[in-house]
């Protein structure tokens, strides 16, 4: 029997590699699911459908498979609201630069144009958040398109999206489609004139600091080695922090909003800075370009220079430069700015970073929280973390080792991506640890992703940090000089939520419960949920504070002491005072 263009699209995503679309089903998609059904699943071969609840959590699921297997992931959503839902989870894959293919099915093709119902333009919606986005609009075609679509996305790390009318789906294949072989990646070796002009600036430069990102994640040896040559202390982005942070002796911490440690000290110091990998995107944690020296690598020359003022840019390889540049350079036997640098972390992890993590004051501190969950968690496990104060606790408390993975919303931003984010991982790696660090308005954003998990019977395990507020964006008031306003939300009891969905769940209030309540979580066979009741008024501060920012907070707490309308008052700032004392104290 022929087949028809959905199920020739299926087996092209087989051919490619692909074992499960997450989505949820509906009219125009209908020929898509069913070429899914009969292909027999996974187990045979086949691809397995992983139906969701919402699509912006198929796209983050997806998101999530493909950054942690490298390969590529689908997701699907029909006509109209269907696949418009699934936009804010691509931008969060195309940001990531991870291989995502949507599948966007759209009205009957007869009626695109004539304002039909549930009628949108996916061609041109999608294509901010793409890099292809493409409309298959004959059986012909359609075989083509798609293997474009698969090339784009998996070439260089991106989302791809197919437009499919519905009736078109049902339409007869053109005929056989050719196999797609992938192309293995090459290695861009850098310009040798731009290597030896760094290579001097180098050599002439008392005071090196590195600062490394996720560009650099095939090149940890070559960095720490690099570090080592020149003596000098390295930085890490929070999309760097897995990769480079792990027994490295030269790493002095993690700069920009969710920072600790040394290293903004080490890039305002240094005489040259050396930016490996890494488009990190907060200029004003970096050094001004006119005072200091300042280099980047990037195999993406789109990257140098557009976030501070660089005089050496390298276009390649991060390993291959510097293999290039070690030779070119001789070694630096003056330690004494690495050691300085290494003084100064060890103090900021010991008084700022260290000082809640064994707190028994009650709310929850959060850091007592994410302490306890580091310890207990696998040396393989996989860290989900939502946008905010769970990206805070993740980058600062979680130990990274060879095994283990952090995943977030890192350049998009989005809220909510915790939960999704684990299930794709957890049904990427069925056999692995996976924890999603969930904050209470991240959680309630996509709380139905809940009965998901519970659906599938996963193994993974839900921390919710629950301090009824948006606590990122309180901080970002405080230190503005605004006082909170509309960030804080009635408290919910997601332990009997998840109890409710089938979840092994516990509510804790009190600290000395919480050693005992991760421990059982984590040893669950399905499902779990630890419903942490943490301190609403505990901050964080980045590692600069500028004087703007104190003065911003001051500012904030005396129109809360002056009663300006719903601010809470003195008694507010007592209570802020009180959970950060020991802290404000350190800085």
């Amino acid at each position: 029997m022929p087949q028809n263009v959905a199920e020739q699209i299926v087996a092209q995503l087989i051919d490619a590699g692909v074992r499960r679309i997450y989505g949820i089903v509906g009219d125009s998609l209908n020929p898509i699911v069913d070429a899914v059904r009969r292909s027999g699943g996974s187990a045979e071969g086949g691809i397995d459908w992983i139906h969701v609840r919402h699509e912006e959590a198929a796209a983050f699921a997806a998101a999530a498979d493909a950054e942690l297997t490298g390969q590529l992931a689908v997701c699907a959503g029909s006509c109209g609201p269907g696949n418009l839902h699934l936009i804010n989870g691509l931008y969060d894959a195309q940001r990531s630069g991870v291989p995502v293919l949507a599948i966007a099915s759209h009205i009957p093709s007869v009626q695109i144009g004539s304002g039909y119902f549930q009628e949108t333009h996916p061609e041109r919606l999608f294509t901010e958040c793409s890099d292809y986005c493409e409309m298959i609009l004959t059986p012909e075609q359609s075989p083509r398109v798609v293997n474009s679509a698969i090339r784009h996305a998996t070439a260089g790390g991106s989302v791809s999206v197919l437009v499919l009318p519905g009736d078109l789906a049902e339409k007869h294949a053109s005929g056989p489609f050719p196999p797609f072989v992938p192309a293995r990646p090459g290695r861009l070796a850098p310009d040798a004139e731009s290597v030896d002009d760094l290579a001097a600036a180098i050599d002439r430069a008392h005071k090196v600091a590195l600062f490394v990102g996720e560009g650099a994640r095939d090149a940890r040896d070559q960095v720490i080695a690099f570090a080592e040559h020149l003596r000098a202390p390295m930085g890490h982005s929070l999309r760097g922090k897995q990769w480079i942070q792990y027994d490295n002796p030269y790493d002095v911490g993690m700069s920009g909003l969710l920072g600790y440690g040394a290293i903004d000290h080490a890039m305002h110091e240094a005489d040259l800075l050396l930016l490996l990998g890494t488009d990190f995107p907060y200029d004003q944690f970096l050094p001004d370009g006119a005072k200091t020296t300042i280099a980047q690598v990037d195999v993406d020359a789109q990257r140098l220079g557009r976030r501070a003022g660089v005089t050496h840019p390298i276009h390649g390889d991060v390993g291959l430069t510097l293999a290039a540049l070690r030779e070119k350079t001789t070694a630096k036997t003056d330690g004494s700015f690495l050691e300085h640098t290494q003084k100064r972390y060890r103090a900021a992890m010991t008084d700022a970073v260290a000082t809640y993590t064994d707190s028994d004051a009650q709310p929850i501190h959060p850091e007592r929280a994410m302490t306890v969950i580091d310890r207990a968690a696998a040396p393989d496990a996989v860290f989900t973390a939502d946008t905010g104060m769970g990206n805070v606790w993740q980058a600062r408390y979680v130990t990274p080792s060879p095994g283990r993975r952090l995943l977030a919303s890192w350049r998009h931003g989005s809220m909510a991506n915790a939960l999704p984010h684990a299930f794709g991982a957890q049904l990427a790696y069925p056999d692995r640890q996976v924890i999603a660090i969930a904050g209470d308005g991240g959680l309630s954003m996509l709380l139905g992703e809940l009965i998901t998990v519970a659906a599938y019977r996963l193994p993974l395990t839900v921390f919710v940090f629950n301090n009824s507020t948006l606590g990122m964006v309180k901080a970002e008031m405080l230190v503005a000089g605004f006082p909170d306003f509309g960030v804080d939300v009635p408290m919910v009891d997601f332990a009997a939520v998840g109890s409710a969905l089938g979840f092994r769940s516990q509510r804790v209030t009190d600290p000395g419960e919480l050693d005992a309540a991760v421990a059982a979580a984590l040893a669950h066979d399905g499902p779990s949920l630890v419903d942490i009741v943490t301190d609403p008024d505990a901050l964080s501060m980045p590692a600069a504070i500028t004087g703007e920012q104190v003065a911003g907070f001051g500012m904030s707490m005396a129109k809360m002491v002056l009663g300006a309308k719903d601010s809470g008052g003195i008694g507010a700032v007592l209570e802020t005072a009180r959970s950060n004392i020991k802290h404000l104290r350190s800085l």
